[in-house]
């Protein structure tokens, strides 16, 4: 059975469309929508800071920003691994979607012994709604009758 998979990712959210054919081949695909939330928690941009008393550009107080950066990208690799579980039987993938969440996706899809090879493309896109990354995945699969 051929599994086409269709992905919308950013650091929130992954809407993954599955695109597999029925039995018997002549009824068309079926489709399901799944999404998976993110755990990763956003960036904290932090401002100001105390100056030393009298001098207008003393030490500034500095955040420990290598332990967030760290624990955000452990977020992001159980992240991607939730995301490949469950991808793990597709025989094509398409990711798309806006930032680089789409390519270290693919990074880590391609770094992966079961699904290396198996992405067809990475696709800069928007926002989208359910229904339109659904369009945009069967589009791209050339499926027009979903039977």
């Amino acid at each position: 059975m051929s599994i086409y998979i269709g992905i919308w990712i950013d650091r929130r959210n992954a809407h993954i469309v599955s695109l597999s054919k029925r039995n018997p081949p002549e009824d068309g695909y079926e489709q399901a929508v799944e999404t998976i939330a993110s755990e990763v928690e956003p960036r904290l941009r932090l401002s100001g800071g105390s100056g030393v008393r009298g001098t207008p550009w003393g030490p500034q107080d500095v955040s420990v920003d290598s332990k967030s950066a760290a624990r955000r990208k452990k977020q992001l690799e159980e992240y991607f691994d939730s995301v490949m579980d469950t991808i793990k039987g597709a025989d094509r993938i398409f990711i798309m979607g806006p930032g680089e969440t789409k390519n270290q996706l693919k990074n880590a899809i391609n770094r992966t012994k079961a699904l290396s090879g198996r992405v067809m493309m990475v696709e800069t896109a928007d926002k989208m709604t359910a229904r339109q990354i659904a369009a945009r995945v069967r589009d791209f699969y050339e499926i027009e009758d979903m039977g």
